[in-house]
Parts: structure tokens; sequence; C-alpha cells
């Protein structure tokens, strides 16, 4: 699919423009970044400098290369070059009269045709559009990015009466495809979708917690994880936002909305947030927020606020019965009567009603306000699936029981649900009172839309086998964070046989969080504990065989990560055949930070991938680094930079794309394919096994490497040098990394440093 956009101006390198311009250069296109002149600037660029430079910090870029597709200027010496660009982003402060006067000035330089876009969330398209030229209105409409735009999947997309549907259709495609982005189509109305019931549930969070009298850390448990939000809740989220910015969204809201929205009555700050702006608890960017972290007497505490003696006390573990009442599902936890199954009610009534009440008046679509909660807000549900959780007929009973409005569209719904499944297809209820399929645009395959209409080919309680059409299969893990163990290595194998007899390709995908977080720990900790030296060598093989047969098949295997890709999940990738790769993609060889090494083909592979690019030497010392460090790459393009990915890996921005992509990179393959060849493998001698060893010693003396890193670090540069040995076959490899790994799994500190990462999530320095 090309892109008829070929470069790009964004107007504003604030953390919002600047986060743009540094997505677009992710996706590899030129990028235009202008700013304002500093009044006595000598350096009349330094604005759009220092934003390139904070991104670099932030990580806005992918890729720190990637910034070399940015052009600098100024708003006042530079406008000449929009004169070849063919999207031009405004993002400049939100100021009308400003707006429009950049608008003028754009037009005067622009060339036919290029579409303007605003990243505004506060001023309605129709004022950005008045006195401007009727060719600039037809050009003109909304791209309401999230923040971080790298990492925040939604795009509002706004459009007029004027708009020409060349220019919304161009631009919906180049975010989606280019870009990454889940294009939600809004209407020109206060706050979008996102922002007008994010803010509404934020302010109703936080004036229900004060009225009920609950605190804020048991607002934010029952406020989150057991309604599918994410465990920052109403309260962290407000400090991660910035308390600070409260008065101005709530304002600006309420300047905006029909004086009989339902907005109006929580459109007030209470006295304690006032309090804590003036004294600078602001959140996060302050000195703390409703939670801070007390350092008196050397020690470090986290504290929340007390919501009405303005007093800060250690955070308590929430003790409440809803939440144990919530496993049993949603509705459980808002018929619940203590304070936090009052609150839950109280916050998601409100604030799911209030979401119904507002289809059509944002959204013909109620899939399309679910998504940009999902996506803007990361929530898990959208609120019409939270309704249907509840049950909508039980939901609009409730509200009718308290005297309260029941919203027009669960009237229409009666005893219905706001989703079905029709025949193996998705549906949603419409504002018309008819059920319409849910349709994605071209292009997109999601693995959830098979398993509807599909039974599995073949399946256990840790991986599935699914056809996904047109002669492809796709192997899914859905152990917890997809860990690799025993089970899921059975159903590659089985895979493999089943492809062989009657598909064209594989596929190794899921649509989890993770790709693969590396192996069991639990099972390897457990069979250490019961001295099963036989169960754990047993498993090394299972794993290395299965890898090799993978490796060998008469098919393509294609590996499509997203998320994670650590330990035994980057070697099962490494011995794919291609790898399409989400562009948010974090994969690694990390078993050092479990006192361990890659024992699967990982050590392997990074020597046949390093030879493949240079000499034997500069190879093992590549991979040694690799390795030792336990380095993860930040990014799919990070990852071809560590070798990781081949030159001839592809990368898919966007996440609901990369099923298909890989299905279509496995089709090509298959035509006339023959598998990798195997073959010797060179080893580097001597000298370089000293450079290794004066490495470690390094690494050690700059405190980066601890006695136990010293000790796999030895067994790992026993796995990549040899002595007389010139070059050795995978077999003979396969064989030195099971032997370090056994050897490794009996040392004491190994086991501690596992018991430490599952305790704590975190390697341990020992």
């Amino acid at each position: 699919m090309s892109s008829k956009i070929k470069r790009v101006a964004v107007l504003g390198s604030g953390v919002m423009g600047g986060g743009i311009a540094a997505q677009i250069a992710n996706a590899g296109f030129p990028v235009v970044l202008l700013d304002i002149v500093p009044d006595g600037a000598v350096n009349r660029n330094q604005v759009a400098e220092s934003a390139v430079q904070r991104l670099h910090k932030t990580g806005g870029f992918m890729h720190p290369v990637n910034a070399n597709l940015l052009t600098i200027g100024n708003l006042e010496d530079d406008l000449d070059l929009l004169a070849d660009c063919d999207w031009i982003v405004e993002a400049v402060i939100e100021q009308l009269d400003i707006k429009r006067d950049l608008y003028r000035r754009v037009d005067a330089v622009r060339k036919p045709g290029s579409v303007i876009s605003s990243n505004t969330s506060t001023i309605p398209l129709r004022l950005l559009v008045e006195e401007q030229s009727e060719a600039f209105a037809q050009d003109f409409l909304i791209t309401h990015f999230f923040n971080p735009p790298r990492h925040m999947r939604l795009l509002e997309l706004v459009g007029s009466e004027k708009t020409r549907p060349e220019a919304l259709e161009q631009i919906r495609e180049f975010t989606d495809v280019q870009l990454g982005k889940g294009i939600v189509v809004c209407k020109d109305t206060p706050g979008f979708i996102a922002n007008r019931i994010g803010i509404y549930w934020m302010q109703c969070g936080l004036l229900s917690a004060i009225e009920l009298g609950i605190t804020v850390e048991e607002a934010d448990a029952v406020m989150s994880r057991p309604v599918g939000i994410p465990k920052t809740g109403v309260f962290g989220l407000w400090d991660l936002i910035g308390i600070d910015l409260g008065p101005h969204l709530i304002k600006s809201m309420a300047s905006t909305l029909e004086p009989t929205d339902r907005f109006h009555p929580l459109a007030k700050t209470p006295q304690l947030v006032s309090e804590m702006i003036a004294e600078g608890y602001t959140g996060r960017k302050g000195k703390g927020g409703f939670y801070r972290m007390n350092k008196s007497d050397g020690k470090k505490r986290m504290e929340s606020k007390d919501l009405h003696s303005g007093k800060y006390h250690p955070v308590a573990k929430p003790e409440l019965e809803s939440l144990a009442s919530a496993k049993s599902g949603l509705r459980s936890l808002v018929c619940h009567q203590d304070r936090g199954g009052r609150y839950a009610w109280d916050v998601l009534s409100s604030t799911l009603s209030y979401a119904a009440s507002l289809v059509p008046e944002i959204c013909d679509r109620i899939s399309g306000v679910d998504e940009a909660m999902r996506l803007g807000y990361a929530w898990k549900y959208g609120p019409f699936e939270l309704i249907d959780q509840l049950g909508a007929a039980w939901f609009a009973e409730r509200l009718q029981a308290e005297g309260r409005e029941v919203p027009t569209i669960l009237e229409k719904l009666g005893n219905g649900s706001f989703y079905r499944i029709e025949n193996g297809v998705r549906q949603q209820f419409s504002v018309d009172g008819q059920y319409r399929d849910i349709e994605h645009p071209e292009g997109v395959l999601l693995l959830a839309d098979i398993k509807l209409r599909n039974r599995p080919l073949a399946q256990n309680n840790a991986a599935t086998l699914w056809d996904i059409g047109d002669g492809v299969a796709c192997l899914e893990f859905h152990t917890k964070m997809n860990a690799m163990e025993p089970a899921i290595l059975h159903m590659i194998d089985e895979s493999i046989d089943t492809v062989e007899s009657r598909f064209k390709a594989l596929v190794l995908y899921n649509e989890g969080p993770a790709f693969c977080a590396g192996a069991n720990l639990s099972l390897i900790r457990q069979a250490i504990l019961d001295q099963d030296w036989s169960a754990l060598t047993e498993l090394v093989q299972v794993g290395q065989q299965v890898y090799r047969k993978m490796q060998s098949a008469p098919f393509p295997v294609v590996g499509a990560p997203s998320g994670m890709a650590l330990g035994g999940g980057c070697e099962v990738l490494l011995h794919s055949d291609a790898i399409q790769a989400h562009a948010e993609t974090y994969a690694g060889l990390v078993e050092i930070g479990v006192g361990l090494v890659p024992a699967w083909g990982g050590c392997k592979e990074m020597l046949k991938r390093w030879n493949a690019r240079t000499d034997s030497e500069s190879a093992a010392l590549k991979a040694f680094e690799l390795i030792a460090t336990a380095k993860v790459s930040g990014s799919a393009a990070e990852a071809r930079s560590m070798g990781l990915l081949g030159e001839g890996d592809r990368i898919t921005m966007n996440r609901d794309r990369l099923l298909a992509d890989a299905k279509a990179r496995a089709l090509a393959m298959a035509v006339d394919y023959h598998p990798q060849p195997t073959g010797s493998i060179p080893l580097t001698g001597e000298s370089e096994k000293e450079k290794m060893f004066e490495q470690l010693k390094a690494f050690a003396a700059a405190g980066k490497a601890t006695p136990h890193d010293l000790v796999v670090g030895a067994a790992l540069v026993g796995i990549l040098t040899g002595d007389e040995v010139e070059e050795c076959s995978e077999d003979d490899l396969y064989i030195r990394e099971l032997g370090a790994f056994n050897t490794l799994l009996r040392n004491t500190d190994t086991l501690t440093r596992i018991d430490h990462m599952l305790n704590t999530g975190k390697p341990l320095r020992n």
C-alpha cells in the first residue's frame, strides 16, 4: 500500500508536536519541524532543536538515527519549506487567534491540495476555518493525537461538511498504515470522544471519593483492574497528567458544552485540590500529588493524601470485601454494599450512562466510542462493553429505580446486548435499532475474529493452532505472559507436522501484550529444588530439537512478535525463516539476568547472524556483548541494529495489521521455498577470548558486572569461542549451550537469581 504522502511538516515542537514529528520520522518519512523564535535568541531554531534533544531523552524515536529525517527551522524564516509538504500538522498553543494567523501564512506558501490538520482538542473545527480561504477549508481537518504519540494508538479524526473526502481518506490511510494509529472518526463536538468521557470519568472519580469517604488507594484499587482500567486508577492518573491541568480541562469543557450537559454539576475544583496546586503538589512533575514518595530519615515510603484532612499517610493495602467480590464479575462489584462497591457503582453508573447518552452526538457507532476509550485511555473494555458485562437491561432498571435518566439508546436496546455474535461475525447495536457487522479496514486481520468462526486445528492448555486461510496456519501461545514451557514446545512440534501435510506456511503470533516473556521460570525453579537434572536436560534438548525441526521444515515459518520477545521467545524468532515484527517489539536474550545462558540456540543464532554481517572475530564479540549485557531492544528498529532482525525482516507499524502482513509474507515465501541451509560456523580463537575476558573485567571494574555475572560470562565465552577448533557445526553449538546451561543450573547463585526474578520481576545483582 503506497502512500500519497511523501513529506510532512509539523508546526509547533512542544510535547505533542515534537512527538508527532518523531513518530512520522519513525515511519521513515522526512519531516519539517518548525517553532517560534524566542525574543533575543541567537539561535533562531533553538526551540525546535531543544525539542529534538528532549525526544532523544524521552524515547520519542524508535531509533536515534530517525532524528536525521527531521529538518529543523522556525516559523518566521522557514515557512517556504512547507511548499514541498503533502501534509502540514499544526500543534501550536491552544489560542484561536494565534492559530488563525498561522493558517493564513501557511495558506500563502503551501502547495495546492496539501492537507492541513490541527491537533487541537478544545477548539471546534468550524471556528478554526472561519476567515480562511475556501480552498483551505476544503483541505482542513483535525487529527487529535494522544500523548505520547509514539505509544498511544488513538487518533481522533474530524472533518467538516467542507472537508474533501479525499483529504480525510488520505490522512486516515497514512496515519493507520504508516503511523500505526487506531482511527476513530468523530464529530466536531467538545472533547471529541475519549476526553469527553475520560475527563468526566476522572472528575467523577475524584468527587465521588471525597463524598463517600473512600481513601485514595481504595478508590484506585476499585477503579482499576477490577473494571479493566490501568492500575493507575483515577488518582494515579491525575498525578500522571498533572493535577494543575484539572481546572483548565474542567473550565474548557464547561465553556464549550451545552448548558444542559450532565458534565456541568461536576465542573468544580475541590478546595483540597486548589490547595495542593498552590503548594506545588501537582503530581509526578511536582513535589507529589495524591501519592508522594517520602524520603525523610533516609528511607523511602510511599504515602497517599487523606482527602479530608489533607495530610499524607503511609499507603495501606485496601481491605475491601468488594474487591474480592469483583472476581465473580462486574455486577458483583457494583452491588456490594461496602464503600468500595458504592464507589464503583457511583462512578461507573454515572460514566457509563453519560457515555450512552452521547451516541450519536459524538460518534455514530458504539464501537467507535469503545475503541476510543480502549486506545486513548488504555481501558480493557469500552463503556458499552462494560454495560454488556453488567447486563444492559439490569443497568437500565437500576438507573430507573434510582430515579435517574435512562439514555435513549438503552431504552431502544431493551433486553438485548450492545454486541452479539451472528454467524461467526461480531455485530454492534446501532442507533436505528438494528445490528450491523463490525467492519475492519482493508488489510486488518485479527485472530480474535478468526476464533469466532473457526475451530482449532490442534490445541493444548498452552498453545493453539488455527487456520487463518489461504493455506496458512497460525500458532498462538496463551500461557501467562506467553512464557515458553514444554506444552508450547509440544504444540510447535505438532504444528510442524500438521502444516507439512496440509498447509503452505506457518505464522507464530498472538494478540497478548507480550509475544513471549521467556521460559517458565517456575518450572525450572521447581526442577532445581527437586534436583531433577534429567528433566532440565530434557527440557533444553526438546527445545533445541523442536527449534531445529522448525528451522529445517519444508515450508516457511514467519515469526510475528509484538511486545516482549525475551529469552526463549527471542530464540524461537531467531529460528524462524523470517520475522514480521510490530514496531513496538522489545526483544533480547536476557538469560544472564537469572544466572543462565541461552540454550535453545540463541548463542548459535547470534553467531550465525553476525557472521553474515561481519568477520568471525567481530561476530563473536557482537554476540558476546549482546548476551552478556542482556540488552533488550527498545523497538523493532533497534532489534534490527542488534542483529536480532535480519536485513530482510520487516516491520509493521499498526498492531492490527501485523497478522495480515505476516500471512502475506509467509505466502510470498512459500512460492518455490527451500529450507535454510545448515553448515559449519566459524569460531574465533584465543585473542578474541582474551578480549571477552578483558571486557568482563572492565564491566566489573565499572560496577556493571557482579561476581555471578563473571561466572555466567565465562560460561558464555566458552560457548562462543574455540581453542584449536576454527569452526563447529550447529549441533556442536547446541551441545556447548546445553553443557554451560546445566553447569549454571547447579550454582546456588543462579537459584537465588531465579527466586528474586519470580518474587520481584527484576534481576538480582549478586
